[in-house]
């Protein structure tokens, strides 16, 4: 098919990169920035950068990448200028947004897709290979989803599907997971740094419990919280205090508070450790 990619960015230039190598035309490509250009070159070489506008009359399949509050003003627009047609299929990769924020282009006849790659991307070909077997979730009206499949397939990922209602809880579940685990990894880091300690020895661990966590097993959980040692936790606040780590202070406490209630509600903890432990984080 003739493919339009709005918006070079890390996901547009890689996934338009995959879908040339599935045997699909890249029409067209949007890239305003440098550093957009520079993917363009890199990873689909030869393309046509051209406004959205002229993209439309020569794509199938537009597939928007831009910043998700930027995807309903830009399909509004271009359906102000009749630009959507029956003969579209307009597909975006965002993960909180469903469907409807196409609806101005399926008022116009146009089929319409949310594909969302369950991966975070460099923008580099480095991604390339990552896409292989990558999930990615399918969300459009009725046997459209089976475009989004064929597409998804076609990039060589593995196509699941996600109601329109539950994008945004989807969407919450990767972020939670992915953005905030590298949150703590750095609040991790950064405290190994303080001590003088290389912040790479803290990898077989990481590694050992993402794995364990994947498993959903509870037996995996470790820790002076499941343990019930509260002395254990009270050496680590005076620890983060006098290291002037606030910030980490105040994440420790509510993971911590969240584990000692979640090991308390599966018998894990008893009641009594777990106040002890609670009333300790919480400064009472």
């Amino acid at each position: 098919m003739k493919i339009g990619v709005i918006g070079a960015g890390r996901v547009g230039a890689v996934l338009g990169h995959v879908l040339r190598r599935g045997g699909h035309e890249i029409v067209g490509v949007t890239a305003v920035s440098e550093a957009s250009r520079d993917r363009v070159e890199a990873l689909l070489p030869g393309a046509p950068i051209l406004a959205a506008d002229e993209i439309l009359p020569l794509a199938q399949v537009v597939l928007v990448t831009v910043p998700d509050d930027e995807i309903a003003p830009l399909v509004s627009g271009l359906a102000a200028l009749g630009l959507w047609t029956r003969e579209h299929a307009v597909v975006h990769t965002s993960g909180a947004h469903g469907v409807e924020v196409l609806e101005p282009a399926r008022a116009s006849g146009a089929i319409t897709i949310a594909l969302h790659p369950a991966m975070t991307f460099t923008g580099t070909s480095v991604d390339v290979a990552r896409i292989d077997g990558l999930p990615f979730a399918v969300t459009a009206h009725g046997i459209h989803a089976m475009i989004g499949d064929g597409l998804v397939i076609d990039m060589g990922g593995e196509p699941f599907r996600v109601k329109s209602a539950d994008r945004a809880l989807y969407h919450a579940a990767l972020v939670h997971g992915g953005n905030h685990m590298l949150m703590l990894v750095n609040q991790a880091r950064r405290l190994l740094a303080t001590a003088e300690i290389d912040p790479a020895v803290i990898g077989p661990l990481l590694q050992a419990t993402l794995e364990g966590a994947l498993t959903g097993d509870d037996s995996r959980i470790t820790g002076p919280v499941v343990r019930g040692d509260a002395g254990t936790i009270a050496a680590h606040l005076e620890a983060l205090a006098e290291a002037g780590a606030a910030d980490i202070d105040e994440t420790y406490r509510a993971l911590a508070g969240v584990t000692a209630r979640y090991c308390a509600e599966r018998g894990l903890l008893s009641e009594a450790k777990a106040d002890e432990i609670l009333a300790l984080l919480e400064g009472r």
